[in-house]
């Protein structure tokens, strides 16, 4: 599987990383899903969300009312859920066990690393890396 992420929604994605550290950020991304022998996930728009995780520096929680408007805004646009971004401010650029305790989307979970400044993403709850495509991996 690979998650086709553009420059414009990486930069947004740190920005959005750094400006809640020390918290973890959380937040949606919205595009089209391709046909085809591999699938493919095109990333359009980010939705950032609050974390309304009662520990915001060790886990994320997105608030259920804003990820819903977030859905309805993507159906809007005629996207659909292709991933999960959240960050790991001390790292590291892995699935944590909450995290994988918690996937509830069949869909890629970006995980932002600031320490590293690292960004890779996964299947949940099996960690199967998923190829980012486009933005790049790392943080400038």
């Amino acid at each position: 599987m690979r998650l086709h992420l553009p420059g414009v929604l990486t930069t947004s994605l740190w920005q959005h990383a750094r400006r809640e550290a020390p918290h973890e950020c959380v937040g949606a991304l919205g595009g089209l899903w391709t046909e085809g022998e591999q699938a493919e996930a095109l990333a359009r728009a980010a939705y950032p969300l609050p974390n309304i995780a009662a520990r915001p520096e060790q886990e994320y929680l997105a608030d259920p009312g804003a990820l819903l408007r977030a859905l309805r805004a993507m159906t809007a646009e005629n996207f659909t859920l292709v991933g999960l971004y959240h960050s790991h401010p001390r790292g590291p650029a892995r699935p944590s066990l909450t995290d994988e305790r918690l996937a509830a989307y069949p869909v890629p979970y970006v995980i932002a690393d600031l320490s590293s400044k690292t960004l890779r993403a996964y299947l949940l709850p099996t960690g199967e890396e998923v190829e980012l495509v486009g933005g790049g991996s790392r943080s400038e």
